[in-house]
C-alpha cells in the first residue's frame, strides 16, 4: 500500500517499506493478533471541569473521549455528525487542514455539540510513528493540545529531517523499534519540543519505547487500509468514507449539508 502521490511529503516512503522497517512488528497480516489482549485501552471519557459539557451553553472542546481501540474524539461523543479524520503528522496537507478546518470546527460545530472530530492515524514513515507515540501516551485530556502543536508547528520541528543524510535516516528504519524511535526523537529535537509542552524526557522515552502502544497505532493504519483509504488527510462522516475529500474546501460543504 502506498499513499497517493499527490498527497506525499518529501519524506514519504511506501507504507509497506515502513512496516518492513519496523521489523515485522506491524505486518498487516495478523497485525491485531500481535497485540496482547491487554493492549487496547478501555473506553474512557475525560470530562470537562465541573462537568460543564452537560449544559446547553457548554463548550464541547473540553470533552475528550478515548475509543476502545485508542482513537481520540474531540467534542460531544453523541453528536449527530461524527467526523473522522485519517491523518499523518508528516503530511503537509494535514497541517493545512489543522489550521483551516479544525480551527473553524472548534469554534462552531464542536463547541456547540453539533459535531465531533475523531482522529485516527494513517502512518506514512518512522517519523510519523515517533510523533504518534508521543501524542498518544499522554492522558486523553492532553492529547489534542500536543496533537495540535505538532501539526501547527510542523514546519519548525520537521525541517531538520530534510537536511539529514541517507546514513542518518537509515537509523530510523533499521534496528529495534525503541532504538529507531529514540533516534528520530534525537535527530528532530522532539525531546525539546515535547519538554516545552510539559512532557519530560524520561516520560517521552517511555512513550517512544511502548511497543503495545505502537501496535495500537499501527492497527489504526491497518483498519484504514481495509477501508480503502490511501491518502492523508481523508475523512468519514458517520462511518461513511468521503470520496475525493482531502481538504477543508471540499469537506466544509459536506459538513454544512448535514448540520
Amino acid at each position: 500500500m502506498m499513499l497517493k502521490p499527490h498527497m506525499h511529503s518529501p519524506l514519504m516512503r511506501p507504507l509497506t517499506r515502513l512496516l518492513l522497517a519496523l521489523g515485522g512488528l506491524f505486518a498487516l497480516a495478523g497485525l491485531i493478533a500481535l497485540a496482547p489482549a491487554t493492549a487496547a485501552p478501555p473506553h474512557h471519557e475525560a470530562p470537562a471541569k465541573g462537568d460543564a459539557a452537560t449544559s446547553e451553553t457548554a463548550d464541547w472542546n473540553n470533552r475528550i473521549t478515548l475509543t476502545p481501540d485508542g482513537a481520540h474524539i474531540l467534542g460531544n461523543p453523541e453528536a449527530k455528525l461524527k467526523l473522522t479524520e485519517y491523518m499523518s503528522y508528516t503530511c503537509p496537507h494535514c497541517a493545512h487542514f489543522e489550521g483551516e478546518g479544525v480551527a473553524t470546527m472548534r469554534m462552531t460545530m464542536i463547541a456547540q455539540g453539533k459535531g465531533s472530530l475523531e482522529v485516527r492515524h494513517l502512518l506514512r514513515d518512522p517519523i510519523d510513528m515517533a510523533v504518534a507515540l508521543l501524542t498518544n501516551c499522554v492522558p486523553p485530556q492532553r492529547f489534542f493540545a500536543l496533537h495540535d502543536a505538532f501539526l501547527m508547528q510542523q514546519d519548525h520541528w520537521l525541517t531538520p529531517a530534510y537536511k539529514m543524510s541517507q546514513d542518518q535516516q537509515k537509523r530510523w528504519f533499521d534496528g529495534p523499534l525503541p532504538t529507531r524511535m529514540r533516534a528520530v526523537a534525537n535527530d528532530l529535537h522532539l525531546y525539546d519540543f515535547v519538554a516545552n509542552k510539559g512532557l519530560r524526557r524520561t516520560d517521552a522515552d517511555r512513550c517512544l519505547t511502548n511497543e503495545a502502544l505502537a501496535r495500537r497505532i499501527a492497527a489504526q493504519t491497518a483498519d484504514a487500509s481495509k477501508l480503502g483509504i490511501d491518502s492523508t488527510p481523508s475523512f468519514g462522516i458517520n462511518g461513511v468514507i468521503l470520496a475525493g475529500t482531502h481538504d477543508w474546501a471540499t469537506l466544509k460543504p459536506q459538513l454544512d449539508a448535514r448540520l
